[in-house]
């Protein structure tokens, strides 16, 4: 319970109130606020830029966990590092070249997370294991919230984990996508540690309450 941490996602949270649903989301006990990118190619929705992680960063202290769901994700790099990004995750599907992508995220003092889709072998991680930060595993196809969780990625997450374990390496494994109580349970069994919560959270009566269920999971 005490290694878990949660992710809340933004995606889900109120934009005329988004000040407010961050900071309910770290009194609930949120340690990272999830920033999905989307460019409307890589995935079919568009969300948040720039400017609004600019507005975020100024309302939060807790780590900013930028998810970008773009392609060729290499030309913002050094823009999202300057504007408030603490971790930077980008997909392996969305670029030629990952260890380029890496090395500039490193290059902006920033911690890089790598991530892959539902389809996705979680054997594309393994090359680039001891220069991430962060693996990103989706139980759910990018590019919307409130998905339904996909039960196959449980071994993906567990593979993940083997991987690492072969390794010797100590790298935390997110999991973004239909996660709740009974998921989380499932998720965390399998080896991940940072989980991405955001309808379950924002539209729970008690968010104070969802985000202890998770972390008791």
């Amino acid at each position: 319970m005490e290694n878990t941490v949660v992710s809340a996602s933004i995606l889900s949270a109120d934009l005329c109130c988004l000040g407010n649903d961050i900071e309910r989301a770290e009194k609930a006990g949120c340690k990272y606020i999830h920033f999905d990118v989307m460019d409307g190619i890589f995935v079919p929705n568009i969300s948040y830029g720039i400017p609004v992680l600019r507005s975020v960063s100024k309302r939060t202290k807790s780590v900013l966990d930028v998810h970008l769901m773009i392609t060729d994700p290499i030309r913002y790099i050094k823009a999202f590092a300057d504007n408030g990004a603490d971790i930077i995750t980008f997909h392996l599907e969305a670029c030629g070249d990952p260890m380029r992508v890496i090395d500039e995220i490193h290059s902006c003092g920033k911690k890089a997370g790598i991530s892959i889709k539902p389809g996705t072998p979680a054997s594309e991680f393994e090359k680039y294991l001891e220069y991430a930060d962060m693996l990103l595993v989706m139980t759910v196809e990018p590019g919307f919230g409130g998905q339904g969780f996909n039960y196959d990625m449980l071994e993906k997450i567990s593979t993940a984990k083997e991987m690492l374990s072969r390794k010797g390496l100590d790298i935390p494994i997110e999991v973004d996508g239909g996660i709740n109580e009974m998921t989380a349970a499932l998720v965390k069994k399998a080896g991940a540690e940072i989980l991405v919560a955001g309808s379950y959270l924002f539209n729970a009566p008690d968010m104070d309450a969802a985000v202890r269920k998770i972390l008791e999971a």
